[in-house]
């Protein structure tokens, strides 16, 4: 990913704390037919050496073949994002952008076949979305779960790369950067507002 020093997240925690809180990501594989991509939940957990990620797709998308084939993936978290109108900027000649947060996470997938390995994988989901279905779910018959089980593939991927773009007009005077965030605060649009949020309170420069 394309990020100038000014745009790269330094606090790990934050980028993890970013990925738990937008997990909808685009999951990329390449096959033999080409690159394949999967737009899904993800789980984060800490792993003893690493982040690691987990999650599952459905056994008819095809692209659990490349998960299993030992090439590298990449995960696209996505956030808020919001257009800059250079109507904020100073005085001068500027052109219009675009401020938004992505991570970029990369590693070697492996597929998780037992049964209480992919019922650990719903367990993480479940946690992160309604854990009150868990309830529910242990109350199934096991019959009924394991007909549902063999319809998925789950997987984790240990993070052995991560890569992380904030662009939240940093590159702006202080003027600038109040400006543009008092702009999209004011928005009817939750994506401007949630990306004002994300823009630092500006000091001087």
């Amino acid at each position: 990913m394309y990020s100038p020093p000014h745009n790269r997240p330094e606090d790990a925690q934050q980028v993890a704390a970013f990925m738990r809180e937008f997990p909808f990501a685009a999951l990329v594989t390449p096959g033999e037919d080409g690159m394949t991509a999967t737009h899904l939940p993800l789980n984060l957990s800490e792993g003893c050496d690493s982040l690691i990620i987990t999650g599952h797709v459905a056994k008819a998308n095809r692209q659990w073949e490349d998960l299993a084939s030992g090439r590298e993936a990449m995960a696209i978290f996505s956030g808020p994002h919001a257009y800059v109108s250079p109507t904020h900027y100073q005085p001068g000649q500027w052109v219009p952008t675009w401020n938004y947060v992505a991570v970029h996470a990369y590693g070697t997938p492996a597929l998780v076949e037992d049964r209480e390995g992919k019922l650990a994988v719903l367990r993480q989901t479940i946690a992160a979305t309604e854990p009150g279905f868990q309830q529910t779910l242990d109350a199934l018959p096991p019959e009924f779960v394991d007909a549902k089980l063999k319809g998925i593939v789950a997987f984790e991927i240990p993070i052995s790369r991560l890569e992380g773009k904030a662009k939240l007009s940093q590159n702006r005077p202080a003027g600038d950067q109040a400006r543009v965030r008092a702009a999209l605060a004011a928005e009817g649009n939750p994506w401007a507002q949630a990306v004002a949020a994300l823009m630092p309170e500006p000091g001087p420069r």
